[in-house]
């Protein structure tokens, strides 16, 4: 009886334990079926089989959506298409998973060049330059179109002047 409460606390305690171990995964751990899908995506990629590496893209993320490089490849798939506002959305999945991830990064920023969200792209080339430790001619290749893109977006304003006109009006006959 007088052994029952450090009986009932140390079962407890045991329990708790082991719960904790089967849990689930690392959040780096991710499943192999679904790495084998994204490997099928890439394959059909490489055929030249957007709709069909999507598909299997999904496939992937449906098994584990923790698998970031499906979300990669599933932005650059979309961005195939000319989807790139998709992009943008499949760039932040993987961003959410890990926010130094300098592909997604990288992609989303072109991707928000592409669509002329200059700013946000110019916050990512911001974070990949404080990020990359060694060859940066990729981030400079992208600062490099956001500038040359937030010029073109500024000579299309201006290049339009609107004149307005008085004087010779038809006259309308009665």
């Amino acid at each position: 009886m007088r052994f029952s409460p450090a009986a009932i606390a140390l079962s407890l305690t045991l329990a708790m334990i082991s719960s904790a171990g089967i849990s689930g995964r690392a959040d780096d751990d991710i499943d192999p079926q679904s790495i084998a899908l994204l490997q099928s995506g890439n394959d059909a990629l490489k055929a030249g089989q957007v709709e069909d590496a999507i598909g299997w893209y999904e496939t992937a993320l449906a098994v584990d959506p923790r698998n970031r490089a499906a979300y990669v490849a599933m932005a650059g798939a979309v961005r195939k298409q000319g989807l790139n506002g998709k992009a943008i959305r499949f760039y932040k999945e993987a961003l959410e998973i890990e926010p130094n991830d300098q592909m997604a990064l990288g992609g989303q920023a072109e991707a928000m060049i592409a669509k002329g969200a200059i700013e946000p792209a110019r916050k990512n080339i911001a974070r990949l330059k404080m990020l990359c430790r060694s060859e940066c001619a990729d981030v400079d290749k992208l600062a490099i179109a956001a500038t040359k893109a937030s010029e073109k977006s500024q000579m299309q304003a201006s290049a339009v002047e609107i004149k307005p006109s008085v004087g010779d009006v038809p006259e309308s006959k009665p």
